[in-house]
């Protein structure tokens, strides 16, 4: 009877069984909460485009100034300004200036032809040579050529003469060609000048005033050799150069052979 009521038992569980859904949730299951869905995706904002910054200030243009004066030109100091002739073919010079057309001596303190703005030019262009040069000739010195008397035979002022210092423009050198002296040249703040002096027979070959007719004498011109600082508008390299001169020095008075050892 125990059998079969335990069996029974089983063939009703089954029964109801099928009947069951398996899926069902028994009544003590709590279900899942339920979350609030998601907001939408907001986009990500667009960046702001960069500035656009302002353009470069034009500046203001510069003051126009005014001109420059236009300096007043140099004053003529009595002497118009000299008229230079067509210059002479490369390379020949002229055998005789005109300053010395007139005269029978070897130099001009005179020259309306003197080549000074073209001196002037070529003294700033080779400045530093050209006072080397000048100072080699600057310091020279002529005041032993008769002021002092050093023994018996030296000479005397028994002649009459003349004596100047002059500052010649043109001269004869020794070779006898005719050259431009640089004289009254102003290179920067220095003024090139050469002076020299001279002593001229004012009656050469005559017989010495101061000494007695019966005495054989006569006046006799002795010169000096000197160096001058010289322009040469046709050296194209360096146009100056030192030259030698001869110049009168002296007047001296020559007593004949006889009356020397008497």
């Amino acid at each position: 009877m125990a059998l079969r009521f335990v069996v029974s038992l089983a063939l009703v569980a089954m029964i109801v069984g099928e009947h069951v859904n398996p899926y069902s949730i028994p009544s003590e299951y709590t279900p899942r909460p339920t979350y609030p869905t998601r907001p939408p995706y907001k986009p990500q904002p667009t960046y702001r485009p960069k500035p656009t910054y302002r353009p470069k200030p034009t500046y203001t243009p510069r003051p126009t100034y005014p001109p420059k004066p236009t300096y007043t030109p140099k004053p003529t100091y009595g002497h118009p300004t000299p008229t230079y002739g067509p210059p002479p073919a490369y390379g020949h010079q002229p055998v005789k200036p005109s300053c010395a057309a007139a005269t029978t001596k070897t130099w001009c303190l005179e020259d309306k032809e003197y080549p000074s703005y073209e001196l002037q030019a070529a003294a700033h262009q080779h400045k530093d040579k050209l006072l080397t040069l000048y100072a080699d000739v600057a310091d020279l010195n002529t005041a032993l050529s008769v002021d002092g008397l050093k023994t018996h035979y030296d000479e005397t002022y028994l002649c009459p003469s003349e004596t100047q210092y002059v500052r010649p423009l043109r001269a004869q050198n020794t070779d006898g060609k005719w050259r431009v002296i640089v004289n009254n040249i102003k290179v920067d703040y220095l003024t090139l000048t050469q002076t020299t002096r001279i002593e001229e027979c004012l009656n050469p070959g005559h017989a010495c005033p101061l000494v007695p007719v019966c005495y054989e004498s006569k006046c006799l011109q002795k010169s000096i050799y000197h160096r001058f600082l010289v322009y040469d508008p046709y050296d194209q390299y360096f146009p100056f150069a030192i030259e030698t001169f001869k110049l009168p020095a002296s007047c001296d008075c020559l007593l004949g052979a006889f009356n020397l050892y008497h």
